[in-house]
């Protein structure tokens, strides 16, 4: 029985797919893939193997199509971005691991990380932020209480909202419930780094009429944070002259 490698090719550009995830998908005799969200270049790798579209398949048609798949050679189940993030590969390992079929993950370059290059910015930086949380807003998938909006929102850290920008008037409100000025940079990123990226930048007070004007309802990365345009931060320690570490040591005034 052939492992089933659960495989991140990128944010949207074919070029940021990792070299250990082109070369597991070249030798794939069978790919799971989800129609739209995987560009055609990468669907053009997949050569040599069956490819199954997932987009209209429910999960059990989806885990047979991979147990079916380890039977007769390395077999692929392709995500866009990152698979470990809102992936929904837990189940599918699960139940493969069930009838005795090995999961490989391979970790790909997620949304918002290919957002955050698009934008120019630094998600972290000295005296602003060293957090960076991820979440999504409720909707159908339910987040726990003590995961909502508004207690995140005390910490006002660097914010990044995936699946969510259908709800962004709600987000809004409630990360100023929470605790952010309404002055806060926020940033909405549709489909980062493919050819028809749009980036909207604003402020919590006019993020949303921003990106309804520009039409976007999906697909997109919401940033919230002082980082995303700051009007101050601190130099980082590890370069100033004065700080020594383990292969440097500080030259002074």
């Amino acid at each position: 029985m052939h492992k089933v490698y659960f495989v991140g090719c990128g944010p949207g550009d074919p070029d940021l797919i990792t070299v250990k995830a082109k070369d597991i998908i070249l030798q794939a005799r069978t790919v799971v893939y989800s129609g739209s969200l995987i560009p055609e270049p990468i669907i053009a790798m997949c050569k040599n193997a069956q490819l199954h579209d997932a987009a209209g398949l429910v999960r059990e048609q989806i885990t047979a199509l991979l147990r079916e798949g380890a039977q007769n050679g390395p077999t692929v189940r392709l995500h866009d971005g990152d698979p470990g993030i809102y992936g929904a590969i837990r189940e599918q390992i699960d139940a493969l691991a069930e009838a005795g079929i090995k999961s490989v993950v391979v970790p790909g370059v997620t949304a918002l990380l290919a957002a955050s290059a698009a934008l120019g910015v630094q998600l972290t930086l000295p005296g602003i932020t060293q957090t960076i949380i991820l979440s999504r807003a409720e909707s159908r998938t339910k987040v726990p209480e003590r995961e909502s909006i508004r207690s995140l929102a005390a910490h006002r850290a660097t914010m990044a909202f995936y699946l969510s920008v259908h709800l962004l008037p709600d987000i809004v409100k409630d990360a100023i419930d929470g605790g952010y000025p309404k002055d806060t940079p926020t940033a909405v990123v549709y489909r980062a780094s493919w050819p028809d990226q749009t980036i909207v930048r604003g402020t919590l007070a006019d993020i949303a009429e921003k990106t309804r004007k520009a039409h976007i309802t999906r697909t997109a990365v919401v940033i919230v944070g002082e980082a995303l345009d700051p009007v101050s931060y601190e130099h980082s320690r590890l370069y100033d002259k004065e700080f020594s570490h383990g292969y440097r040591k500080a030259r002074g005034t």
